[in-house]
């Protein structure tokens, strides 16, 4: 079960070189359900993912580079690339902030994943992941997957204006 709450950022924190980081590409088989493939770094794997916005079963399957490259000729919509970075909380919980790229560029997604229904509701995010996306849709990858050119642009410009 993945249970996660996410956060649209206006940049990205100072001196994220510090941190871990991953180069992430992936694209999807289908979006109702939701079956993605991924390349991070070197592992590549193969993602279901049931409906849901917070809170939605997930099951993941090691691919080898072989059958990515395969599938990935038989995805639809955008490939998504980012550079995804871990920031470790004093909580103990991890944000993913994940830095979009190849015409997704500027948008910047925060995730905060937690063992439990009860910890994410009651979690106090810092002060600089004021921007809250958990509920909508939109900002869902196999949603921006989906998004034509037209849609991306006037995703972004919007993005641009609020900040």
């Amino acid at each position: 079960m993945e249970i996660e709450r996410k956060f649209l950022l206006k940049r990205l924190p100072q001196q994220m070189s510090h941190y871990e980081s991953a180069n992430l590409k992936q694209a999807y088989l289908c979006t109702d359900p939701v079956i993605r493939i991924r390349k991070k770094n070197n592992h590549y794997i193969l993602t279901y993912k049931s409906a849901g916005l917070m809170e939605r079963e997930e099951v993941e399957v090691p691919l080898n580079q072989t059958s990515f490259e395969h599938l990935l000729k038989k995805c639809d919509g955008n490939i998504i690339a980012k550079t995804r970075y871990y920031l470790p909380l004093e909580s103990g919980l991890t944000v993913e902030i994940d830095e979009f790229h190849d015409g997704f560029d500027g948008l910047i997604i925060a995730e905060v994943e937690f063992p439990d229904r009860e910890t994410a509701e009651h979690f106090v995010p810092p002060i600089w992941l004021n921007h809250e996306v958990t509920n909508d849709p939109k900002f869902q990858n196999s949603n921006l997957s989906m998004m034509s050119e037209n849609e991306r642009i006037t995703l972004l410009k919007k993005l641009y204006r609020a900040h």
